[in-house]
């Protein structure tokens, strides 16, 4: 059953709202810390179709309702309805894959305003955002390799080189700060709590004032770089061997699955912490589940 607002009509995932010359884009799923779910991508998507078609806009800023930017792709609708193979995952991790790039490849720039956690493909929607501002309550992180999951938008290593990349992904990190996410190259300012959206604001209104043919052609010229680089050959690998994995299914994200069908994602939430504290306590007993060595090696 969708959410309603108090007058009774459906409440939207996205809120779109203008600022003078900027559109500010808010994720709006605030009692589910804004987990990205399908219906939001579509909302996500006409949002930026909006301020790309709109000439008065000339600049975009992405944040969220309520406590979080946005926990990352919506785990408990996955569990209630979840893909099988290869053919099935395809089209749902290509509409993540191009919802989250949409912001690297939109005309106008774009500024990301992180509160809270920022994880997974949250995490990787921000790094698309041309430039990125965390309050000190900002939390971010690559989860997924805790639960079985892989990564949908490889960008990281591209962020923050590859040394740092490993370090995170392979660990599953997800508390990372957001002084450390800066020391790092992740986001490029840390302000007070509660500060991040008028600060993002006022970068976007400073952006906006620029020539807007110089803008869009110098961002362009900035983004072109990274391509002859090999930036989109290389996401959209990491994307194939992701629709792999994901297609395949590992152990672990299947049990991780029917915890959450059976017993709620809290609990399956607590379990995979419980699994990844115990991988620190070197107990080797119950890291790997039954069938955990993966055929994908083969087919990749």
């Amino acid at each position: 059953m969708k959410p309603l607002d108090k007058d009774g009509t459906v409440a939207r995932r996205v809120l779109y709202e203008t600022r003078g010359p900027v559109a500010l884009i808010t994720l709006n799923r605030p009692e589910r810390l804004n987990a990205i779910d399908q219906p939001m991508l579509d909302e996500l998507q006409s949002a930026c179709d909006r301020a790309e078609a709109d000439d008065a806009i000339g600049a975009v800023v992405l944040t969220g309702a309520g406590k979080a930017f946005s926990s990352g792709f919506d785990l408990q609708a996955q569990a209630a309805a979840t893909p099988q193979g290869v053919s099935e995952w395809r089209p749902v991790l290509r509409r993540d894959f191009d919802a989250a790039m949409r912001f690297w490849h939109l005309s106008k720039p774009t500024v990301a305003a992180v509160h809270g956690p920022a994880l997974a493909g949250a995490c990787e929607m921000s790094m698309a955002c041309d430039v990125t501002v965390a309050a000190e309550d900002a939390v971010f992180g690559e989860p997924e390799l805790k639960f079985g999951a892989g990564i949908v938008v490889m960008l990281l290593p591209w962020i923050v080189g590859p040394k740092r990349a490993k370090e995170i992904i392979l660990l599953g990190l997800d508390r990372i700060t957001a002084e450390e996410a800066r020391a790092m190259g992740l986001v490029n300012r840390v302000v007070p709590s509660g500060q991040d959206v008028e600060e993002a604001l006022a970068l976007a209104r400073r952006m906006a004032g620029m020539d807007r043919t110089l803008m869009r052609e110098t961002k362009r010229a900035i983004n072109r770089g990274y391509d002859l680089m090999g930036m989109g050959a290389a996401l959209e690998a990491a994307l194939d061997i992701d629709t792999l994995i994901e297609g395949e299914g590992m152990p672990t994200k299947r049990r991780f699955l029917e915890i959450a069908r059976s017993d709620g994602l809290r609990a399956a939430l607590a379990w995979r912490e419980a699994r990844a504290a115990e991988a620190d306590q070197g107990n080797s007993a119950t890291l790997e589940p039954a069938g955990a060595r993966s055929h994908l090696s083969n087919t990749i």
